[in-house]
């Protein structure tokens, strides 16, 4: 299987073929924000990304997993003390 993106709210693979949309429902997408910082989110493959600093928040079966503890930090980033969203 090819890399994957998303592109526009839908799955594209690396030949550009859309495999489906994102399981996340759009409406909530519009109104989940980074719970650090509450900064907008954008999808990037299986994932919930704070466009304001990156943490990066899973996504299971259509469910984020939203938790602060949880979150895959932004490389270079070793506590959550450090990232942008928590200094605002």
């Amino acid at each position: 299987m090819g890399r994957r993106t998303i592109q526009e709210g839908a799955i594209m693979s690396s030949s550009g073929e859309a495999e489906g949309k994102s399981t996340v429902p759009e409406d909530l997408l519009e109104i989940l924000v980074c719970p650090i910082g509450k900064k907008p989110l954008r999808v990037e493959g299986d994932a919930l990304v704070c466009t304001n600093c990156g943490a990066s928040y899973s996504v299971e079966d259509g469910i984020p997993n939203m938790l602060i503890d949880e979150a895959t930090l932004p490389d270079g980033v070793s506590d959550v003390k450090q990232l942008a969203c928590y200094s605002e």
